[in-house]
Protein backbone atom coordinates (compact mmCIF):
# COMPACT_ATOMS: atom_id res chain seq x y z
CA UNK A 1 0.00 0.00 0.00
CA UNK A 2 1.70 3.09 -1.09
CA UNK A 3 2.04 6.04 2.11
CA UNK A 4 0.31 9.29 1.57
CA UNK A 5 1.34 12.36 3.12
CA UNK A 6 -0.79 15.44 3.48
CA UNK A 7 2.15 17.35 5.00
CA UNK A 8 2.86 19.96 2.22
CA UNK A 9 4.39 22.52 3.22
CA UNK A 10 5.85 25.02 0.92
CA UNK A 11 5.39 25.31 -3.17
CA UNK A 12 8.07 27.98 -4.94
CA UNK A 13 7.15 27.98 -8.65
CA UNK A 14 7.85 24.27 -10.08
CA UNK A 15 9.37 23.03 -6.47
CA UNK A 16 7.07 21.51 -3.55
CA UNK A 17 8.63 20.60 0.27
CA UNK A 18 7.02 17.91 1.73
CA UNK A 19 7.63 17.05 5.44
CA UNK A 20 7.50 13.71 7.57
CA UNK A 21 8.60 11.25 4.87
CA UNK A 22 10.00 7.69 5.14
CA UNK A 23 11.94 5.56 3.01
CA UNK A 24 11.53 8.37 0.02
CA UNK A 25 14.35 7.96 -2.81
CA UNK A 26 16.39 10.36 -4.94
CA UNK A 27 14.39 9.97 -8.49
CA UNK A 28 11.24 8.83 -6.82
CA UNK A 29 8.23 9.32 -8.66
CA UNK A 30 5.06 11.19 -7.17
CA UNK A 31 1.61 12.02 -7.39
CA UNK A 32 0.16 14.86 -6.33
CA UNK A 33 -3.98 15.14 -5.64
CA UNK A 34 -6.11 17.49 -4.82
CA UNK A 35 -9.82 16.86 -4.32
CA UNK A 36 -12.15 14.55 -6.46
CA UNK A 37 -12.22 15.82 -10.31
CA UNK A 38 -9.19 18.32 -10.51
CA UNK A 39 -6.61 15.30 -11.40
CA UNK A 40 -3.47 14.49 -10.45
CA UNK A 41 0.09 16.18 -10.79
CA UNK A 42 2.84 13.87 -11.14
CA UNK A 43 6.76 14.91 -10.06
CA UNK A 44 9.90 13.49 -8.81
CA UNK A 45 12.17 13.18 -6.18
CA UNK A 46 15.09 16.12 -6.27
CA UNK A 47 16.55 15.94 -3.04
CA UNK A 48 15.68 13.88 0.44
CA UNK A 49 16.71 15.43 3.70
CA UNK A 50 16.04 13.34 6.77
CA UNK A 51 11.94 13.44 6.87
CA UNK A 52 12.00 16.08 4.32
CA UNK A 53 11.75 15.94 0.57
CA UNK A 54 11.53 17.99 -2.06
CA UNK A 55 10.01 17.36 -5.13
CA UNK A 56 10.00 18.55 -9.05
CA UNK A 57 6.66 19.02 -10.02
CA UNK A 58 6.18 18.08 -14.10
CA UNK A 59 2.98 20.55 -14.69
CA UNK A 60 4.15 23.38 -12.81
CA UNK A 61 2.37 24.37 -9.43
CA UNK A 62 -0.84 26.99 -11.04
CA UNK A 63 -3.31 26.42 -8.70
CA UNK A 64 -2.34 24.14 -6.52
CA UNK A 65 -4.33 24.17 -3.28
CA UNK A 66 -1.29 22.43 -0.42
CA UNK A 67 -4.16 22.91 2.44
CA UNK A 68 -6.10 20.43 0.42
CA UNK A 69 -3.30 18.21 -1.17
CA UNK A 70 -2.29 15.16 -1.03
CA UNK A 71 1.53 13.67 -1.72
CA UNK A 72 1.65 9.96 -2.74
CA UNK A 73 5.15 8.39 -3.60
CA UNK A 74 5.22 5.75 -5.83
CA UNK A 75 8.59 3.64 -4.88
CA UNK A 76 10.05 4.07 -8.73
CA UNK A 77 11.60 6.49 -11.31
CA UNK A 78 10.46 7.20 -14.63
CA UNK A 79 10.04 4.63 -17.19
CA UNK A 80 9.99 3.67 -20.15
CA UNK A 81 7.63 1.16 -21.81
CA UNK A 82 9.69 -0.63 -24.55
CA UNK A 83 8.79 -2.62 -27.43
CA UNK A 84 9.40 -3.35 -31.11
CA UNK A 85 6.10 -1.68 -31.86
CA UNK A 86 8.09 1.58 -30.77
CA UNK A 87 9.27 2.28 -34.70
CA UNK A 88 6.98 4.33 -36.62
CA UNK A 89 5.48 5.78 -33.36
CA UNK A 90 5.46 9.66 -32.04
CA UNK A 91 5.64 10.39 -28.16
CA UNK A 92 5.99 13.66 -26.17
CA UNK A 93 8.77 13.86 -23.80
CA UNK A 94 7.34 11.38 -21.01
CA UNK A 95 6.34 8.38 -23.54
CA UNK A 96 3.31 8.74 -24.00
CA UNK A 97 1.51 8.30 -27.66
CA UNK A 98 1.09 12.20 -29.38
CA UNK A 99 0.44 10.41 -32.64
CA UNK A 100 -2.92 9.59 -31.58
CA UNK A 101 -2.25 5.45 -31.64
CA UNK A 102 -2.59 3.08 -28.99
CA UNK A 103 -0.14 2.93 -25.97
CA UNK A 104 2.62 0.47 -26.66
CA UNK A 105 1.81 -2.77 -25.03
CA UNK A 106 5.48 -3.24 -23.13
CA UNK A 107 8.21 -5.67 -23.74
CA UNK A 108 9.56 -4.61 -20.32
CA UNK A 109 10.06 -1.55 -18.52
CA UNK A 110 12.65 0.10 -18.28
CA UNK A 111 14.46 3.00 -15.98
CA UNK A 112 15.03 6.01 -18.17
CA UNK A 113 18.40 7.06 -15.91
CA UNK A 114 20.45 4.61 -17.86
CA UNK A 115 24.40 4.11 -17.11
CA UNK A 116 26.67 4.97 -19.27
CA UNK A 117 28.85 1.88 -21.22
CA UNK A 118 31.79 0.77 -19.21
CA UNK A 119 34.76 1.29 -20.72
CA UNK A 120 35.90 -1.98 -20.54
CA UNK A 121 33.03 -3.04 -21.89
CA UNK A 122 33.08 -1.01 -25.22
CA UNK A 123 33.98 -1.84 -28.69
CA UNK A 124 36.13 0.65 -30.77
CA UNK A 125 34.36 2.44 -33.24
CA UNK A 126 35.36 1.77 -36.57
CA UNK A 127 32.38 0.93 -39.19
CA UNK A 128 31.29 3.90 -41.92
CA UNK A 129 28.23 5.60 -41.59
CA UNK A 130 27.03 6.95 -44.77
CA UNK A 131 24.71 10.29 -44.33
CA UNK A 132 24.82 10.91 -48.61
CA UNK A 133 26.24 14.00 -47.23
CA UNK A 134 29.60 15.09 -49.03
CA UNK A 135 31.04 17.60 -46.22
CA UNK A 136 30.41 14.53 -43.90
CA UNK A 137 31.10 11.39 -45.85
CA UNK A 138 33.96 12.43 -47.20
CA UNK A 139 35.85 14.67 -44.93
CA UNK A 140 34.48 14.80 -41.10
CA UNK A 141 33.19 10.55 -41.70
CA UNK A 142 30.61 9.33 -39.22
CA UNK A 143 31.66 5.89 -37.55
CA UNK A 144 29.51 3.55 -36.09
CA UNK A 145 29.06 4.17 -32.45
CA UNK A 146 30.51 7.39 -32.32
CA UNK A 147 29.58 10.83 -30.96
CA UNK A 148 29.28 13.37 -33.29
CA UNK A 149 27.74 16.59 -32.29
CA UNK A 150 26.12 19.32 -34.73
CA UNK A 151 27.23 23.02 -33.78
CA UNK A 152 24.66 25.36 -34.99
CA UNK A 153 24.00 28.98 -34.26
CA UNK A 154 20.17 30.45 -34.13
CA UNK A 155 18.70 30.65 -37.58
CA UNK A 156 20.71 28.10 -39.26
CA UNK A 157 19.22 24.95 -41.15
CA UNK A 158 20.25 22.55 -38.34
CA UNK A 159 16.59 21.37 -38.41
CA UNK A 160 16.91 20.48 -42.21
CA UNK A 161 19.98 18.87 -41.60
CA UNK A 162 18.96 16.83 -38.58
CA UNK A 163 16.07 15.41 -40.90
CA UNK A 164 18.45 14.71 -43.68
CA UNK A 165 20.37 12.69 -41.71
CA UNK A 166 17.49 10.82 -39.95
CA UNK A 167 16.31 9.91 -43.74
CA UNK A 168 19.79 9.12 -45.37
CA UNK A 169 22.08 7.30 -42.91
CA UNK A 170 22.67 3.94 -43.19
CA UNK A 171 25.61 1.34 -42.63
CA UNK A 172 27.05 -0.15 -45.82
CA UNK A 173 27.34 -3.61 -46.62
CA UNK A 174 25.50 -4.86 -43.73
CA UNK A 175 21.94 -6.94 -43.37
CA UNK A 176 21.57 -6.01 -40.10
CA UNK A 177 18.28 -3.41 -39.20
CA UNK A 178 19.23 0.26 -39.09
CA UNK A 179 16.74 2.35 -36.81
CA UNK A 180 16.48 6.18 -35.69
CA UNK A 181 15.88 7.43 -32.83
CA UNK A 182 15.03 11.01 -32.91
CA UNK A 183 14.38 13.48 -29.94
CA UNK A 184 13.37 17.24 -29.97
CA UNK A 185 13.94 18.74 -27.26
CA UNK A 186 12.24 22.54 -26.17
CA UNK A 187 10.97 22.82 -30.04
CA UNK A 188 7.60 24.92 -30.99
CA UNK A 189 4.63 23.34 -32.53
CA UNK A 190 5.96 24.52 -36.63
CA UNK A 191 9.13 22.57 -35.79
CA UNK A 192 7.49 19.60 -34.23
CA UNK A 193 5.46 20.16 -37.42
CA UNK A 194 7.95 19.69 -40.09
CA UNK A 195 9.73 16.90 -38.59
CA UNK A 196 7.07 14.83 -37.97
CA UNK A 197 5.76 15.97 -41.31
CA UNK A 198 8.69 15.25 -43.10
CA UNK A 199 9.46 11.93 -41.73
CA UNK A 200 5.82 10.61 -43.00
CA UNK A 201 6.43 12.53 -46.33
CA UNK A 202 9.63 10.20 -46.99
CA UNK A 203 9.13 6.91 -45.55
CA UNK A 204 11.30 7.55 -43.17
CA UNK A 205 8.93 7.33 -40.32
CA UNK A 206 8.65 3.59 -40.78
CA UNK A 207 12.21 2.91 -39.17
CA UNK A 208 12.36 5.70 -36.77
CA UNK A 209 11.01 6.49 -33.02
CA UNK A 210 10.30 10.58 -32.15
CA UNK A 211 10.11 11.89 -28.65
CA UNK A 212 9.09 15.35 -29.13
CA UNK A 213 8.79 17.71 -26.32
CA UNK A 214 7.74 21.40 -27.04
CA UNK A 215 8.52 24.63 -25.95
CA UNK A 216 5.55 24.87 -23.76
CA UNK A 217 5.79 21.91 -22.31
CA UNK A 218 7.84 21.60 -18.34
CA UNK A 219 11.08 22.40 -17.95
CA UNK A 220 12.07 19.00 -15.71
CA UNK A 221 9.89 16.99 -19.07
CA UNK A 222 12.24 18.68 -21.06
CA UNK A 223 15.05 16.38 -18.95
CA UNK A 224 13.69 13.43 -19.16
CA UNK A 225 13.29 13.66 -23.33
CA UNK A 226 17.17 12.71 -24.08
CA UNK A 227 16.53 9.83 -21.44
CA UNK A 228 13.42 8.27 -23.19
CA UNK A 229 14.85 8.42 -26.48
CA UNK A 230 18.42 6.48 -24.72
CA UNK A 231 16.58 4.32 -23.14
CA UNK A 232 14.24 3.52 -26.73
CA UNK A 233 17.78 3.08 -28.57
CA UNK A 234 19.45 0.68 -25.70
CA UNK A 235 16.41 -1.34 -26.22
CA UNK A 236 16.78 -1.58 -30.02
CA UNK A 237 20.54 -2.07 -30.30
CA UNK A 238 21.46 -4.26 -27.36
CA UNK A 239 18.47 -6.31 -27.05
CA UNK A 240 16.90 -6.19 -30.59
CA UNK A 241 20.41 -6.42 -32.14
CA UNK A 242 19.64 -3.02 -34.30
CA UNK A 243 22.24 -0.19 -35.52
CA UNK A 244 20.80 2.86 -34.03
CA UNK A 245 21.12 6.64 -34.84
CA UNK A 246 20.31 9.11 -32.00
CA UNK A 247 19.73 12.34 -33.03
CA UNK A 248 18.91 14.82 -30.56
CA UNK A 249 18.16 18.55 -30.78
CA UNK A 250 18.68 21.21 -29.57
CA UNK A 251 20.53 20.28 -26.34
CA UNK A 252 20.87 24.07 -25.86
CA UNK A 253 17.26 23.52 -24.87
CA UNK A 254 18.26 20.95 -22.34
CA UNK A 255 20.76 22.72 -20.62
CA UNK A 256 18.40 26.35 -20.07
CA UNK A 257 15.79 23.36 -18.30
CA UNK A 258 18.51 22.29 -16.04
CA UNK A 259 19.71 25.94 -15.48
CA UNK A 260 16.24 26.53 -14.82
CA UNK A 261 15.73 23.77 -12.50
CA UNK A 262 18.98 24.74 -10.80
CA UNK A 263 17.80 28.17 -10.06
CA UNK A 264 15.32 27.07 -8.42
CA UNK A 265 16.82 24.92 -6.25
CA UNK A 266 19.43 27.76 -5.02
CA UNK A 267 22.15 25.91 -6.50
CA UNK A 268 25.87 27.69 -6.17
CA UNK A 269 25.95 28.74 -10.29
CA UNK A 270 29.03 27.76 -12.16
CA UNK A 271 30.02 29.70 -15.48
CA UNK A 272 27.49 31.61 -17.08
CA UNK A 273 24.52 30.58 -14.64
CA UNK A 274 24.72 26.87 -15.73
CA UNK A 275 24.64 24.63 -12.63
CA UNK A 276 28.40 23.28 -11.81
CA UNK A 277 27.52 19.79 -13.11
CA UNK A 278 26.48 20.60 -16.35
CA UNK A 279 29.56 18.73 -17.51
CA UNK A 280 28.82 15.14 -15.59
CA UNK A 281 24.98 15.44 -16.56
CA UNK A 282 26.01 15.91 -20.22
CA UNK A 283 28.29 13.09 -19.99
CA UNK A 284 25.51 10.96 -18.62
CA UNK A 285 23.35 11.76 -22.53
CA UNK A 286 26.71 11.66 -24.57
CA UNK A 287 28.21 8.61 -23.08
CA UNK A 288 25.13 6.20 -23.39
CA UNK A 289 26.54 5.99 -27.49
CA UNK A 290 28.91 3.43 -28.21
CA UNK A 291 29.12 -0.54 -29.19
CA UNK A 292 29.05 -3.23 -26.97
CA UNK A 293 31.49 -6.60 -27.01
CA UNK A 294 29.71 -9.50 -27.79
CA UNK A 295 26.95 -7.52 -28.78
CA UNK A 296 25.94 -7.08 -32.60
CA UNK A 297 23.82 -3.82 -31.73
CA UNK A 298 25.35 -0.06 -31.53
CA UNK A 299 24.62 3.78 -30.70
CA UNK A 300 25.75 6.43 -32.74
CA UNK A 301 24.84 9.66 -31.50
CA UNK A 302 24.39 12.84 -33.27
CA UNK A 303 23.62 15.68 -30.56
CA UNK A 304 22.40 19.05 -32.38
CA UNK A 305 23.09 22.59 -30.27
CA UNK A 306 22.98 25.96 -31.11
CA UNK A 307 26.01 28.16 -29.74
CA UNK A 308 24.32 31.10 -28.28
CA UNK A 309 25.90 34.48 -29.83
CA UNK A 310 27.75 32.26 -32.34
CA UNK A 311 30.13 31.60 -29.39
CA UNK A 312 31.90 28.16 -29.46
CA UNK A 313 33.59 28.53 -26.06
CA UNK A 314 30.46 29.01 -24.74
CA UNK A 315 29.74 26.38 -21.72
CA UNK A 316 27.70 24.33 -23.80
CA UNK A 317 29.37 23.68 -26.99
CA UNK A 318 32.81 23.98 -24.66
CA UNK A 319 31.59 20.62 -22.79
CA UNK A 320 30.25 18.77 -25.44
CA UNK A 321 33.69 19.16 -27.20
CA UNK A 322 35.26 17.20 -24.33
CA UNK A 323 33.34 14.90 -24.16
CA UNK A 324 32.60 13.78 -27.68
CA UNK A 325 34.55 12.88 -30.51
CA UNK A 326 34.79 15.80 -32.88
CA UNK A 327 32.44 18.16 -34.20
CA UNK A 328 30.55 19.47 -37.29
CA UNK A 329 30.56 23.35 -37.59
CA UNK A 330 27.57 25.15 -39.23
CA UNK A 331 28.90 28.40 -40.50
CA UNK A 332 26.41 32.02 -41.06
CA UNK A 333 29.06 33.09 -43.67
CA UNK A 334 28.54 30.18 -45.99
CA UNK A 335 24.90 29.81 -45.63
CA UNK A 336 24.56 33.56 -46.76
CA UNK A 337 26.31 32.81 -49.74
CA UNK A 338 23.23 30.31 -50.56
CA UNK A 339 25.64 27.06 -49.36
CA UNK A 340 23.43 24.23 -47.75
CA UNK A 341 24.16 22.59 -45.73
CA UNK A 342 26.50 24.96 -44.80
CA UNK A 343 28.92 23.07 -43.08
CA UNK A 344 32.32 25.04 -42.60
CA UNK A 345 34.71 21.89 -42.99
CA UNK A 346 37.86 23.43 -41.60
CA UNK A 347 36.75 23.61 -38.05
CA UNK A 348 34.81 20.73 -38.07
CA UNK A 349 36.66 17.34 -37.30
CA UNK A 350 35.90 14.00 -36.51
CA UNK A 351 38.15 12.80 -34.22
CA UNK A 352 37.54 8.49 -35.28
CA UNK A 353 37.28 9.41 -39.23
CA UNK A 354 40.55 7.38 -39.39
CA UNK A 355 38.73 4.11 -38.27
CA UNK A 356 35.57 4.07 -40.55
CA UNK A 357 37.70 4.70 -44.26
CA UNK A 358 39.72 3.03 -46.50
CA UNK A 359 39.39 -0.31 -48.38
CA UNK A 360 36.69 -2.73 -47.25
CA UNK A 361 34.97 0.35 -45.41
CA UNK A 362 34.63 2.98 -48.39
CA UNK A 363 37.43 3.20 -51.16
CA UNK A 364 41.29 2.88 -50.96
CA UNK A 365 41.93 5.89 -52.19
CA UNK A 366 39.25 8.38 -49.16
CA UNK A 367 41.91 8.97 -46.62
CA UNK A 368 44.76 10.65 -49.44
CA UNK A 369 41.86 12.65 -50.96
CA UNK A 370 40.40 13.67 -48.10
CA UNK A 371 44.08 15.33 -46.70
CA UNK A 372 44.51 16.72 -50.29
CA UNK A 373 41.06 18.07 -50.42
CA UNK A 374 41.79 19.94 -46.98
CA UNK A 375 45.07 21.22 -48.05
CA UNK A 376 43.97 22.69 -50.88
CA UNK A 377 40.34 24.12 -49.42
CA UNK A 378 42.80 25.99 -47.06
CA UNK A 379 44.88 27.48 -49.56
CA UNK A 380 42.47 28.41 -51.70
CA UNK A 381 40.84 30.44 -48.75
CA UNK A 382 44.22 32.14 -48.06
CA UNK A 383 44.12 33.08 -51.39
CA UNK A 384 40.99 34.56 -51.65
CA UNK A 385 41.74 36.42 -48.52
CA UNK A 386 44.86 37.63 -50.53
CA UNK A 387 43.24 38.50 -53.23
CA UNK A 388 40.85 40.50 -50.89
CA UNK A 389 43.27 43.16 -49.31
CA UNK A 390 46.25 43.14 -52.13
CA UNK A 391 44.19 42.56 -55.06
CA UNK A 392 44.00 39.37 -57.80
CA UNK A 393 46.89 40.99 -59.56
CA UNK A 394 49.56 40.16 -56.80
CA UNK A 395 48.57 36.37 -56.61
CA UNK A 396 50.61 34.00 -58.66
CA UNK A 397 49.03 31.47 -61.30
CA UNK A 398 48.58 28.90 -59.26
CA UNK A 399 47.00 31.06 -56.09
CA UNK A 400 44.23 31.70 -58.44
CA UNK A 401 43.65 28.06 -59.17
CA UNK A 402 43.50 27.22 -55.91
CA UNK A 403 41.18 30.17 -54.96
CA UNK A 404 39.14 29.22 -57.89
CA UNK A 405 39.28 25.72 -56.50
CA UNK A 406 37.95 26.75 -53.16
CA UNK A 407 34.74 29.09 -54.98
CA UNK A 408 34.25 25.60 -56.95
CA UNK A 409 34.41 23.47 -53.68
CA UNK A 410 31.84 25.22 -51.76
CA UNK A 411 29.73 25.34 -54.58
CA UNK A 412 29.65 21.59 -55.72
CA UNK A 413 31.25 20.06 -53.11
CA UNK A 414 29.54 21.25 -50.17
CA UNK A 415 26.51 22.57 -51.18
CA UNK A 416 24.19 19.82 -52.07
CA UNK A 417 20.62 20.76 -50.87
CA UNK A 418 18.67 18.61 -47.99
CA UNK A 419 17.42 16.38 -50.85
CA UNK A 420 20.35 15.26 -52.53
CA UNK A 421 21.91 11.54 -51.08
CA UNK A 422 25.16 11.02 -52.40
CA UNK A 423 26.91 7.84 -52.27
CA UNK A 424 30.34 7.61 -51.14
CA UNK A 425 31.47 6.62 -54.46
CA UNK A 426 29.41 10.04 -55.88
CA UNK A 427 31.46 11.31 -52.67
CA UNK A 428 34.69 10.57 -53.82
CA UNK A 429 34.53 10.66 -57.10
CA UNK A 430 33.18 14.28 -57.18
CA UNK A 431 36.49 15.11 -55.26
CA UNK A 432 38.53 13.95 -58.01
CA UNK A 433 36.79 16.05 -60.27
CA UNK A 434 37.91 19.17 -58.02
CA UNK A 435 41.22 17.76 -57.75
CA UNK A 436 41.20 17.93 -61.93
CA UNK A 437 41.40 21.95 -61.89
CA UNK A 438 44.74 22.24 -59.66
CA UNK A 439 48.01 21.14 -61.49
CA UNK A 440 49.38 17.13 -60.67
CA UNK A 441 52.68 18.39 -58.93
CA UNK A 442 50.56 20.22 -56.56
CA UNK A 443 49.01 17.64 -55.27
CA UNK A 444 51.83 16.56 -52.94
CA UNK A 445 49.26 14.35 -50.32
CA UNK A 446 48.14 11.98 -52.65
CA UNK A 447 50.33 8.93 -53.51
CA UNK A 448 51.36 8.43 -57.08
CA UNK A 449 49.33 5.45 -57.79
CA UNK A 450 46.81 6.86 -56.88
CA UNK A 451 47.29 9.95 -58.89
CA UNK A 452 47.68 7.23 -61.57
CA UNK A 453 44.64 5.21 -61.23
CA UNK A 454 42.21 8.31 -60.17
CA UNK A 455 43.66 11.44 -61.62
CA UNK A 456 45.21 10.40 -65.23
CA UNK A 457 43.33 7.69 -66.30
CA UNK A 458 39.50 10.06 -65.37
CA UNK A 459 41.26 13.04 -67.21
CA UNK A 460 42.39 10.86 -70.23
CA UNK A 461 39.02 9.77 -70.52
CA UNK A 462 37.87 13.02 -70.69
Amino acid sequence: MLKEYKTIREVVGPLMLVEGVEGVKYDELVEIEQSAGEGIRRGKVLEVNGDKALVQLFEGSAGLRISAAKARFLGKSIELAVSEDMLGRVFDGMGNPRDGGAPVIPEKRVNINGQPINPVARNYPNEFIQTGISAIDGLNTLVRGQKLPVFSASGLPHAELAAQIARQAKVLGKDSKFAVVFAAVGITFEEADFFISDFKATGAIDRTVLFINLANDPAIERIATPRMALTAAEYLAFDLGMHVLVIITDITNYAEALREVSAARKEVPGRRGYPGYLYTDLATIYERAGRIRGKEGSITQIPILTMPEDDKTHPIPDLTGYITEGQIILSRELYKKGITPPIDVLPSLSRLKDKGIGEGKTRKDHADTMNQLFSAYARGKEAKELAAILGEGALTETDLKFAEFAEEFEKQYVSQGFTANRTIEETLDLGWELLRMLPRNELKRIRDEYLEEFYDKKAEEK
